[in-house]
């Protein structure tokens, strides 16, 4: 597994990739009990960080369809 990077610092798509090297690696069973207990606390700072950018890109969108209704409504006289 690469060096831990700050999980504040990743992209969605960086974090979505690194989580899954966490869980394969997890998944082996190869890992000693410390080993998994870190594997497993970055995996959950992992999962946040994309709930994070999932959540800001729901927003983003939903904000965004206001915004487009709110211009139907003016256009249209209401």
């Amino acid at each position: 597994m690469p060096t831990p990077t700050d999980v504040a610092q990743l992209s969605y798509e960086q974090a979505r990739d690194e989580l899954v090297q966490v869980v394969a690696e997890l998944e082996q069973g190869q890992t000693t009990l410390e080993q998994s207990l870190a594997l497993w606390e970055r995996g959950e700072a992992l999962a946040a960080r994309c709930e994070e950018w999932l959540i800001g890109a729901k927003a983003r969108l939903d904000q965004a369809r206001a915004g487009g209704r709110a211009s139907e409504s003016d256009a249209s006289g209401a």
